[in-house]
């Protein structure tokens, strides 16, 4: 019989089809903390709100509407996230990395995660893009457990996690663009928290640029199933290293930070897209 975490998927990427049709998603994009207005840009779009597809969590975080978008960005055939589930809500990791299992199930070749980060960096400023070369992670590793090989081999090699060559053509876009990014390492933690300025002072130490709460069990996932991965974070605000009240973080100020910077994403997006 049949594993009920392997149903699970089947059942949802079944219910997702019968929705989408004969679409055939090239890239999953998942839209974090502000950045679901990149899902707006989405033409011919096809909205499936999480709530409907069975088995699936609810998106309870700040600026995470909970919707699948299935249409076109840059002229391919995307499938989107608006809003993702996080470790913090509650859910176990099976369910943080649904969304990326269901979408693998549907076709896609290419996952282009993003997400609201906070900078221990001090050269990276309130509204830096900045693509994530590496990661660091504090969150249980959603591959824990029970391999199923159908999703990929016990011991996945992380190396190379960001692929390398969808970097390149980020930055070959953004120049074209005149879109300025930035370069760095992301270090997950599981929140819900924001950072001590004491923890802010050792993941810079030990080699961090941003901080979040999200993205790497997703990219685990997603190179655990053969997808090639592009990250990028949003810088929405520089994390305090010192215990003043004058620099508190705030989700809503996040958020709002955030879509201050979508279009920036949106674009470069789609012209990274167009040109796969």
């Amino acid at each position: 019989m049949k594993d009920e975490r392997l149903l699970k998927i089947e059942n949802a990427a079944l219910f997702v089809k019968s929705l989408i049709g004969d679409r055939i998603p090239l890239v999953g994009v998942v839209l974090g903390s502000g950045l679901g207005r990149l899902g707006e840009q989405i033409q011919n779009p096809i909205v499936i709100p999480y709530r409907n597809i069975p088995f699936f969590p609810e998106s309870t975080a700040v600026g995470h509407k909970g919707n699948f978008i299935c249409g076109y960005l840059g002229g391919k055939c995307v499938m989107a996230m608006q809003g993702r589930f996080h470790y913090y809500e509650g859910y176990p990791m099976e369910e943080v990395t649904l969304g990326i299992r269901v979408m693998k199930a549907l076709g896609i070749k290419y996952l282009f995660a993003s997400n609201a980060a906070g900078a221990c960096n001090p050269d990276f400023h309130t509204g830096d893009l900045a693509v994530i070369y590496d990661h660091i992670s504090n969150i249980p590793n959603p591959l824990i457990g029970k391999n199923f090989d159908e999703l990929g081999p016990r011991f996945p090699d992380m190396t190379c996690a960001y692929d390398l060559e969808l970097q390149k053509l980020a930055f070959d876009q953004a120049e074209k663009l005149g879109i300025s990014l930035q370069r760095g390492v992301y270090f997950a933690s599981t929140g819900p928290t924001y950072e001590t300025p004491a923890e802010v002072r050792f993941y810079r130490t030990v080699g961090a640029d941003l901080l979040g709460m999200s993205t790497v069990p997703e990219v685990i996932v997603a190179r655990h199933a053969g997808i090639r991965v592009f990250g990028m974070s949003v810088v929405t605000n520089c994390a305090n290293t010192q215990n003043v009240e004058r620099n508190l973080n705030d989700a809503n100020d996040v958020v709002e930070q955030a879509d201050h910077a979508a279009r920036k994403m949106s674009e470069l997006f789609a012209a990274m897209i167009a040109n796969l």
